[in-house]
């Protein structure tokens, strides 16, 4: 079988990453999106094995120091790392693979899988994704405060990534995200380099 395409999405939080993954996954079944291990404790909701692996920090620590996570990163003071293995099982089997991942973790991809396809998702403005994240009501002010901090950092290295998409109109940005993905150009990756 044909190996897979991996296809790395991030962007700051609040962006609307997360739904324009939801929604690619209705429309495209068979995209396998990759579950993320984190410290961070669960919102309401969200399931172990689902959502996120919900493990400790020394749990998280062992992964990492045995090289058991493909990509992980620090933010807002809880780790986040890609599990290896299922990913490259996965393209192994000629599956299209996307990992919704944080910045660093998606410089990292870039080593470990250089024939992945990144793509980087932008607010329309600064403003607006300071609206978006005070709308969720999920975070308190000093945790909003430090993501739009985060998100300036993240906002000036969109230019690292093969493709960006502002998401302004939710479901134009999501026709073009599919069509960065679904293209025929898409690079099969290999495995790892």
């Amino acid at each position: 079988m044909a190996n897979g395409t991996l296809t790395v999405l991030t962007g700051p939080s609040g962006v609307g990453k997360g739904t324009l993954v939801k929604l690619l996954r209705e429309r495209h079944p068979d995209l396998y999106l990759s579950v993320s291990a984190t410290t961070r404790s669960p919102r309401d909701g969200e399931v172990d094995g689902q959502d996120y692996f919900f493990v400790s920090r020394d749990q998280f620590m062992a992964m990492a120091e045995a090289g058991d996570l493909l990509e992980w990163a620090e933010f807002a003071g809880n780790c986040y790392g890609t599990p290896r293995q299922p990913i490259v099982e996965r393209l192994a089997r000629g599956e299209q693979v996307l990992l919704e991942i944080e910045l660093e973790g998606a410089r990292q991809v870039k080593t470990t899988f250089p024939e992945a396809l990144r793509v980087f998702v932008l607010p329309p403005s600064l403003d607006e994704l300071e609206r978006r994240l005070r709308s969720r009501g999920q975070d308190a002010e000093a945790a909003i405060e430090r993501r739009l901090a985060r998100a300036r950092e993240e906002v000036a290295a969109a230019d690292e990534f093969d493709q960006q998409v502002v998401n302004d109109d939710l479901d134009k940005a999501l026709i073009q995200l599919e069509a960065i993905m679904f293209s025929p150009i898409a690079t099969p990756v290999a495995g790892e380099s």
